[in-house]
C-alpha cells in the first residue's frame, strides 16, 4: 500500500507543489461520498486560477498608472495648475478639507497634478488636520470623526459560516441520502403493512442514526473551522511604529487613520496607502501589486506608497492617506480569492487510503448485497412463491440493500483526511498558547520529519538584550559595565575623539531616542543599536542636541550582505563628513588610519593592526559580538547621488557587545540530539564569538566543524559533500551562503530542514527550508510573510516545542489510522463472511452506522487530539522517506483485527449455547450480544491504540480530558442503546452477566494487543 500511496499520491509536498500534481491527486480519487466534506481543506484550483487572472489585470491596471504618472512629471514642472477641487459639505464639517476619493485617486493614480494642486504632501497633512512632526491629536472624539469620514484599516472578511451550513454539508453525503431513502420506503412499507408505531421502528432507526452522525460530524467541523478563525485572526496582528501627539508609539495597523505618521524600516510592510515625507535610500518591492520585480525608488518627487508592497532598503516616514478597503491593496483583496492553502502531504495520502479501502468495501457491499438477495430469492423458489412478493419480503430485501449501503459508509474512511485536519487544528491552537503561530497547515505535519535545525543566534539562541561591556577607544581598552567605569572612560578619552564617538553613535545608526508618554527617554532600534545609544548616553550624550548639529545627507542602511552601515553628513563648517560601523574586520580592513590615545589620526602601522586584530579575537572568545566605528573627512564635497566610500576610513574603535544565551537553550539542543536532529548554528557574526556561543550552547563538540561564509562557498561540491555532515558553525555568513547550506542539506542529503529566519535577506532561505521559521520579535514582516511558523517570542526552545508537536501530530494521525482500519477491515469480514455463510448479516444498519461514528467522528476526537509528551523526543526522526503505514502498524491491525474476528466469529457459531439462549428471541439476543460485544472490542482498541509500541497504554490518560470524555460517552449511549432503543436498533436488553461478558471479550483485546507488541518488526 505505502509503494502505491508514494507513486499515485506522494507528488504533493509540504510546500511548494505544482499545479500538476494537485491535479493529479485530485482525478486518482475519482468518486467520493461527500465531496464537500472531503475537499473543504483542500486548495480550490479554479479559484486560484480565476484569481491569477484579476491579479494580472490588476497588475496591467497600476502600470499603467504609474507609467502616467511618470509621463506627467515631464510636463508638470514650472506650469502655475489651478484646483477645480470641491470639498463635500460632510467633510467640511467634520474639520478636514480633502474627500477619501480624492486622497485614494491621488495615491493610486499616481497623480502628480492633483498632488501639486492640493499643495504637495504638507498640503495634503494641513487638509488631514494633522501635524507633519507631532501627527495626529488623538482624542478619542478626534479619531471618531476622523474615522466616519475615511473609514478604519480593515479589510472585509469572509463571513464565518454557521452550524447549519455544516449540518447541510454532512448531508451532502451520498451513502447517507440513499440510506435516507431506504429509511423513507421501510416507513412507508412498515406502517402500511404493520402499523403506527410498530412498523415505523426500523425506518425510524435508521433516521435517527442518520441525524446523529450528521449532528456530530457538523459539530466536529464547526469547531475546527472557528479555531482556524481564531488562527487567521492571530496571523494578521501587525503593530506599526506612529507618531501621535508629538509621541512615538506602537499601534495595530487595524487602528491607522489617514494622517497618520508612519514609521517605515527595511523589511516593513507598507500598512495601508500613503505619501513620503522624509527618508533614505528608500527602494519598495511592489511586485505583489504591479507584479514587477524591480524595486521602485521612493523620495519627494515619487512619493507615493501603496499599501501591501514591502521596504526592500532604506526607511523612511510616510502620511497615510487612504485605509481599509479604500487602499490599493484592500481593493486587491476585494477582488481575490485565493482559494485556500495547498493539502498536506498526509492529507493527501489518508485520501489515497480513503480511496483504496473504499473501492475494496464497495466491491464487498455489492457481494454482501448479492449473497443475501440471492438467499432471499433461493428460498422463495423452494418455496414456489418468487411470483408472489409480500410487504415483509419487500422489507426484508430493503434491509439488505440497507445494510450493502451501510458498509459503504462503514467501509469508505471519509474522516481519515479530515482527522489530519483535526489533529492539525487542535495541535496550532495548542502551540499558540505555546508561543509559536503556524501560518501553514503543513508546516505543523512536516516539523515532526525534521532532521536539521539551522539556527541564527541573535535573539533566538541569546536574550537579544545587548549592553556594551567592553570598549577600545584611542588604542585603550576599557571595562564599561557601570557607570563609574564609564566615567573613566569619558575622562581618559580625548574630548575630540570622544566628540566623533558620539556623532558616530548617534548619527549612524538606524535607532533613535524618543520621549515617551511618561515623558521618560526610549531608546527604540533593534538591540544591537539600543546597546550602542545606550552606551552614548551613558557617556553623557544627548541625542537630540547631537542630531541638530549636522545635517544628514545619505544614509545607508546596514543589511547583511555588506554587513555594514554608513551615514554622510554636512558640518556645521561647511565640510563633509561619512561614517561607517559593522563587522569589525571588515570595517577594520576598510581604515588606513587609527585614533592614537591623543585622539589625533595616525596611519595604521601592521603593529596597531594586527594589535586591533586580536582585541576583536579576545573580544569575540569572551563571547562578545564587536562592532568596529570609523570615520573619514570628504575634502571634495558629496551630493545624495554618490555612493558612500568603502575605504580610507579612520578606526574610532571597537566596542564588545554581551547578548547572554537564554536559559534553557543547552537543554533544548540536548534534546535535539536525543531525538536526531541535528542543530546548526548560522550567523553573520565573528567566528570566535559564534564558536563561543556555540560551546555554551551545547552546539559545538569537539569532532563538530565551524567554518566562515567566505570559505563555505569558495568550497567545490565534493568538499561540500564532506564538509556539511561535520559543519556545526557557519559564521560571517551571507543569506545567500544559509540558502546555499539549506539547499544542499535538502537535495544532496535528503534532510528535512527547518531554518529560522528575521531579516529580509532570510526570505530565500526560508523559502527553500521545509520548514521556515521567523521570529514574532526581532523578524520583519517580510520574513514573516516567507515563513510557515512564527515562534512568537524568538526562543529557540520554542522550536523544540514546534518539533515535539509536530510529532505529536504524526504519530496521533497514524494511531488514528490504526484504530480505523482495524474496525474497517473487522467490520467488512464479519458482514461478509456472515452474508456468505449463513444468508443474514449479524450487524444491522443501525448499528453499522453507530460504530462509524465510533471509529470516524469520535475515533479522531480521541486519538487525533492526544496532547504530545517527552518520550517523543526520544525517538528518531521519520525524515524524508519514511513509512507513514509502518510494518508496526500493520501488525497491530491484523493482531487485533484476527483476535476481535475470532471472537465474533465463535459467538455466532457457539453463543447460543455459550448464553443458554432459547426461544423466538434467541437470534435477536445473539445478534444484540455480538454488537455489544464488537463495540466494546472497539472500546478497548482504542485505549490500546494510544501506544502503538508501548504495552503501557495508560500512562497519562486522565490528562487528556477528550480522549476520557469520548470513551465515556460511547460507553453510555452502547448502554442506551442496547437497554433502552431496542426496538430502533434491533437490540433486546442484556442480563448484567451477558453485560460483563461483553465487557470482558473487548478487554481481553488489550492483553491480546500487547503480546502482539511483542512481536518483532522491521521498521519500514
Amino acid at each position: 500500500m505505502e509503494s502505491y500511496l508514494n507513486e499515485n499520491f506522494g507528488g504533493v509536498k509540504s510546500k511548494n507543489s505544482t499545479e500538476e500534481s494537485l491535479e493529479r491527486w485530485r482525478k486518482l480519487v475519482g468518486v467520493v461520498k461527500n465531496p464537500k466534506r472531503r475537499f473543504r481543506f483542500t486548495a480550490n484550483l479554479s479559484k486560484r486560477s480565476e484569481a491569477a487572472a484579476m491579479k494580472r489585470s490588476n497588475h496591467e491596471k497600476l502600470r499603467v498608472a504609474v507609467l502616467v504618472s511618470k509621463a506627467a512629471l515631464q510636463f508638470i514642472h514650472g506650469i502655475a495648475l489651478h484646483s477645480e477641487y470641491i470639498v463635500p459639505d460632510e467633510v467640511k464639517k467634520a474639520g478636514f478639507q480633502i474627500c477619501p476619493d480624492e486622497l485614494g485617486s491621488i495615491v493610486e493614480g499616481h497623480d502628480v497634478k492633483k498632488l501639486k494642486v492640493h499643495g504637495g504632501v504638507n498640503g495634503i497633512a494641513d487638509k488631514l488636520s494633522t501635524s507633519t512632526t507631532n501627527g495626529l491629536t488623538a482624542t478619542e472624539e478626534s479619531l471618531n470623526h476622523r474615522q466616519n469620514i475615511y473609514g478604519v484599516n480593515k479589510f472585509t472578511e469572509s463571513q464565518v459560516r454557521s452550524f447549519w451550513v455544516f449540518v447541510w454539508e454532512a448531508l451532502q453525503d451520498m451513502t447517507l441520502i440513499i440510506l435516507a431513502v431506504c429509511a423513507c420506503i421501510s416507513l412507508i412499507v412498515g406502517i402500511a403493512t404493520e402499523g403506527w408505531p410498530k412498523g415505523a421502528h426500523d425506518g425510524l432507526g435508521i433516521v435517527a442514526s442518520i441525524l446523529l452522525v450528521v449532528f456530530v460530524t457538523a459539530t466536529s467541523d464547526y469547531r475546527q473551522s472557528l479555531q482556524f478563525k481564531d488562527l487567521d485572526r492571530e496571523k494578521k496582528k501587525i503593530s506599526v511604529q506612529v507618531t501621535r501627539d508629538g509621541f512615538r508609539q506602537k499601534i495595530s495597523i487595524y487602528d491607522l487613520l489617514p494622517g497618520d505618521l508612519v514609521h517605515l524600516a527595511i523589511g516593513d510592510q507598507v500598512p495601508a496607502d500613503g505619501l513620503f515625507m522624509s527618508g533614505f535610500s528608500l527602494l519598495i518591492n511592489e511586485s505583489s501589486l504591479t507584479g514587477e520585480s524591480e524595486p521602485v525608488n521612493v523620495n519627494a518627487d515619487n512619493p507615493f506608497l501603496l499599501s501591501g508592497t514591502k521596504v526592500q532598503d532604506g526607511s523612511c516616514k510616510m502620511l497615510v492617506t487612504t485605509v481599509g478597503m479604500r487602499s490599493q491593496w484592500g481593493k486587491l483583496m476585494a477582488t481575490l480569492s485565493e482559494g485556500g492553502d495547498d493539502e498536506t502531504p498526509l492529507q493527501v495520502k489518508l485520501n489515497g487510503v480513503a480511496t483504496i479501502i473504499g473501492k475494496i468495501g464497495l466491491v464487498f457491499a455489492v457481494v454482501t448485497f448479492a449473497v443475501l438477495a440471492e438467499g432471499l430469492i433461493k428460498h422463495k423458489f423452494q418455496q414456489g412463491s418468487y411470483l408472489s412478493w409480500s410487504a415483509d419480503d419487500a422489507l426484508e430485501l430493503l434491509e439488505y440493500f440497507a445494510v450493502g449501503v451501510t458498509i459503504v459508509v462503514v467501509a469508505v474512511p471519509e474522516g481519515l483526511p479530515l482527522a489530519v485536519t483535526l489533529s492539525l487544528a487542535f495541535a496550532m491552537k495548542k502551540m499558540m498558547n505555546d508561543r509559536a503561530l503556524v501560518r501553514h497547515l503543513a508546516a505543523c505535519e512536516t516539523m515532526g520529519s525534521a532532521t536539521s535545525i539551522c539556527s541564527d543566534k541573535t535573539g533566538t539562541l541569546t536574550t537579544n538584550h545587548m549592553t556594551v561591556v567592553k570598549a577600545c577607544i584611542c588604542g585603550n581598552i576599557k571595562e564599561v559595565n557601570n557607570h563609574e567605569e564609564i566615567k573613566n572612560v569619558c575622562s581618559q578619552v580625548p574630548d575630540v575623539a570622544l566628540k566623533v564617538l558620539m556623532q558616530s553613535i548617534f548619527y549612524n545608526t538606524g535607532g533613535e531616542v524618543v520621549i515617551n508618554q511618561a515623558g521618560k527617554l526610549e531608546i527604540l532600534g533593534t538591540p544591537t543599536e539600543t546597546a550602542l545609544l545606550e552606551f552614548g548616553l551613558f557617556l553623557g550624550g544627548d541625542f537630540q542636541v547631537a542630531r541638530q548639529q549636522s545635517k544628514i545627507v545619505k544614509v545607508e542602511p546596514f543589511n547583511s550582505e555588506k554587513k555594514r552601515m554608513g551615514v554622510v553628513l554636512q558640518l556645521p563648517g561647511g565640510g563633509y563628513r561619512a561614517h561607517c560601523k559593522g563587522a569589525s574586520e571588515i570595517i577594520l580592513a576598510a581604515c588606513d588610519k587609527v585614533l592614537d590615545s591623543a585622539g589625533n589620526a595616525v596611519l595604521l602601522d601592521e603593529s596597531t593592526f594586527s594589535q586591533l586584530k586580536s582585541t576583536i579575537e579576545s573580544f569575540a572568545s569572551e563571547a562578545l559580538r564587536t562592532l568596529c566605528l570609523a570615520y573619514m573627512e570628504i575634502e571634495n564635497g558629496f551630493t545624495a547621488d554618490e555612493q558612500i566610500p568603502i575605504n580610507g576610513f579612520t578606526c574610532i574603535g571597537i566596542v564588545g557587545i554581551k547578548d547572554p544565551v537564554r536559559p534553557g537553550v543547552k537543554e533544548s539542543v540536548a534534546i535535539c540530539r536525543s531525538a536526531g536532529i541535528t542543530v546548526r548554528m548560522v550567523t553573520g557574526d565573528n567566528i570566535n564569538t559564534a564558536k563561543a556561543i556555540a560551546r555554551e550552547c551545547g552546539i559545538l563538540t569537539d569532532d563538530g566543524v565551524a567554518v566562515e561564509g567566505p570559505d563555505f562557498r569558495s568550497k567545490s561540491l565534493e568538499e561540500m559533500m564532506d564538509l556539511i555532515p561535520r559543519l556545526q558553525v557557519m559564521a560571517r555568513s551571507s543569506p545567500m551562503d544559509k540558502h546555499t547550506l539549506v539547499k544542499h542539506l535538502r537535495t544532496m542529503f535528503n534532510e528535512v530542514v527547518a531554518v529560522t529566519g528575521d531579516g529580509t535577506n532570510d526570505a530565500p532561505a526560508l523559502h527553500e527550508a521545509d520548514i521556515g521559521l521567523a521570529m514574532g520579535i526581532a523578524g520583519t514582516e517580510v520574513a514573516k510573510e516567507s515563513a510557515d511558523v512564527i515562534i512568537l517570542d524568538d526562543n529557540f526552545s520554542t522550536i523544540v516545542t514546534v518539533a515535539k508537536w509536530g510529532r505529536s501530530v504524526y504519530i496521533n494521525i497514524q494511531k488514528f489510522v490504526q484504530f480505523q482500519l482495524t474496525v474497517n477491515v473487522v467490520a467488512l469480514i464479519v458482514n461478509f463472511s456472515s452474508a456468505c455463510i449463513t444468508g443474514h448479516a449479524p450487524l444491522t444498519a443501525v448499528q453499522l452506522l453507530w460504530v462509524n461514528m465510533i471509529m470516524d467522528t469520535l475515533g479522531a476526537l480521541a486519538l487525533a487530539t492526544e496532547p504530545p509528551n517527552d518520550e517523543l523526543m526520544k525517538r528518531s526522526p521519520v525524515g524524508r522517506k519514511g513509512s507513514f503505514i509502518s510494518n508496526t502498524m500493520w501488525r497491530n491491525i491484523l493482531g487485533q483485527a484476527l483476535y476481535q474476528f475470532i471472537v465474533i466469529w465463535y459467538l455466532q457459531r457457539e453463543g447460543k449455547g455459550l448464553f443458554q439462549l432459547e426461544g423466538p428471541d434467541s437470534d435477536l439476543a445473539l445478534n444484540t450480544l455480538i454488537f455489544n460485544s464488537f463495540v466494546f472490542c472497539q472500546v478497548f482498541n482504542e485505549i490500546s491504540c494510544r501506544e502503538m509500541e508501548k504495552i503501557d497504554v495508560f500512562h497519562g490518560i486522565l490528562e487528556n480530558y477528550v480522549f476520557v470524555a469520548v470513551i465515556t460517552c460511547t460507553i453510555i449511549f452502547q448502554f442506551i442503546i442496547v437497554q433502552f432503543l431496542g426496538d430502533f436498533a434491533n437490540t433486546t436488553p442484556l442480563t448484567l452477566y451477558q453485560w460483563f461478558a461483553c465487557v470482558f471479550i473487548g478487554f481481553l483485546g488489550m492483553p491480546i494487543s500487547a503480546a502482539v507488541k511483542m512481536v518483532p518488526v522491521g521498521s519500514k
